[in-house]
């Protein structure tokens, strides 16, 4: 079997997660980096920019671990499924594929957990604005203000549970969980630090 490089010596590589199959990211590999990942059970890729590989995770702790390479049919695209040790993508993102183009909201918000859609939809309009969006206002008016509607929903959720009034609580706990998604964009913290530090209290 031959892995049919481009021109520069290169293949695209589809990084997976191994349990959940979610797609991470994409990037390149050449021999050497190919190489590299298969004798360190680590992701090393090629940075066409830099001109140089390099090794995911290794300036931010995030490792990849390699659990199986796959070819395509053609030989010119690799598929890597992978255990992480933290979010793929440099934005604190868990995938580096959250700028929806197209989505049958129907079909696939009800498949998917609308938590993490949430938040990747709110990471898209942090690095890519739209104008009149809600969402944008926040993070143009910055923490202050996205802090000020995160107390303002606490204090909405509190006085709907004393009110007994299970619908309005419905309603502000969703606000308040919007908000505080909002915050934790706009602060660099991913649904998956939340996990991680969740899961130290399962059995508290």
């Amino acid at each position: 079997m031959k892995i049919k490089f481009d021109d520069k010596g290169l293949i695209p590589a589809i990084v997976q997660d191994v349990q959940s199959k979610k797609v991470l990211m994409c990037a390149y590999m050449n021999e050497e980096s190919i190489e590299k990942t298969m004798t360190t059970g680590n992701t090393h890729f090629y940075s066409r920019s830099r001109k140089c590989l390099w090794n995911k995770g290794e300036t931010s702790g995030n490792y990849q671990i390699v659990k199986r390479m796959s070819l395509d049919c053609d030989l010119d695209c690799m598929l890597i499924e992978v255990e992480t040790l933290g979010n793929s993508c440099h934005t604190g993102s868990e995938s580096c594929f959250f700028n929806e183009v197209y989505v049958n909201r129907d079909e696939y918000l009800d498949k998917e957990d609308i938590i993490i859609r949430l938040y990747e939809r709110i990471m898209s309009r942090k690095y890519n604005p739209k104008e009149g969006s809600y969402t944008n206002y926040l993070f143009e008016k910055g923490a202050d203000k996205i802090l000020k509607k995160v107390g303002e929903e606490t204090s909405e959720v509190i006085i709907a549970a004393k009110n007994d009034d299970k619908g309005e609580m419905i309603y502000e706990i969703s606000d308040l969980l919007y908000h505080v998604l909002v915050l934790m964009a706009d602060k660099g913290i991913s649904i998956e630090d939340i996990k991680r530090e969740i899961k130290k209290r399962y059995d508290k």
